[in-house]
């Protein structure tokens, strides 16, 4: 599909992102990828709304948040996987800043095993955590979205959409549902407004990836340092990535410069995946 072969001029309002002052929720945000989300987006000047489990942790990080970015952030320390207390956190979000503009489905990746090790609880947890979190947070935001007729739903899943990773069967079987749930999204509610895509982040400097290399390394007799070394090698850039240019790529989705992509899997890997 080619041009319409009429100019464009662009002027530095339109080469703005378009979300200061909009709502951001963002799931799983004391820690790592999600804890840069939330700083990403509070960057921009949105209001920030987070959760997690861990109340402490979660109320250190908004607290760091208020005060280098000088956000209005609400902390509410709850379990994605309870329907109840997700529908609590998106009133309260509502009630504090009238809407929610951008939702960020995160949720702790399943434990590195094999397939015979996995339990069926394990199996259970895991779509629990990384598939039914996202169906929660949808159907509370939604209908927030859709009276404004904007809305910007992102999913946080891995690489392993794409191609599956050693030992992490579980996290490859799930987050596949999850693309699912993202391309039914788009194609429902892209009428109302609202975009709707998923981010698959590669090999990326978390706690989680550290357990990970832990695994393996025991598994192949192999030091950690030499693990993390070969998941580097594998990219075409030769590294691992940083959680904020995870983060950054969530912020363009959210943003207006991404007004019209939707149903979509961005791989932020660093050329690890090989396929076309």
């Amino acid at each position: 599909m080619g041009g319409s072969g009429e100019s464009c001029i662009y002027n530095s309002t339109l080469m703005a992102t378009g979300l200061k002052s909009r709502v951001a929720l963002v799931a799983a945000s004391s820690q790592g990828i999600g804890r840069s989300i939330a700083e990403a987006f509070a960057a921009e000047g949105c209001r920030i709304a987070m959760c997690a489990r861990q109340a402490q942790a979660l109320h250190e990080v908004a607290d760091a948040i208020r005060k280098d970015y000088n956000a209005e952030v609400l902390a509410l320390p709850l379990d994605v996987t309870d329907s109840d207390a997700v529908h609590e956190f998106v009133e309260e979000t509502v009630q504090k800043f009238g809407g929610v503009d951008v939702c960020v489905a995160n949720a702790g990746g399943p434990p590195a095993k094999g397939f015979l090790a996995a339990s069926l609880e394990d199996w259970h947890r895991a779509v629990d955590a990384n598939f039914l979190s996202a169906v929660y947070l949808a159907r509370e935001v939604i209908p927030h979205m859709q009276r404004k007729h904007w809305g910007r739903i992102i999913t946080l899943t891995s690489i392993s959409t794409k191609q599956p990773v050693p030992d992490l069967v579980l996290s490859n079987a799930v987050r596949g549902a999850v693309v699912g749930l993202v391309k039914s999204l788009a194609n429902e509610f892209g009428k109302d407004g609202i975009l709707v895509n998923n981010v698959g982040p590669g090999y990326t400097a978390t706690q989680r990836l550290s357990e990970l290399a832990k695994r393996r390394a025991q598994a192949l007799g192999q030091s950690e340092k030499e693990i993390v070394a070969g998941w580097a090698e594998a990219t075409a850039v030769k590294r691992i990535a940083e959680p904020r240019e995870v983060a950054d790529t969530i912020v363009w989705l959210a943003s207006e410069r991404a007004s019209y992509i939707t149903g979509q899997t961005i791989l932020v890997d660093g050329g690890a995946y090989k396929g076309l």
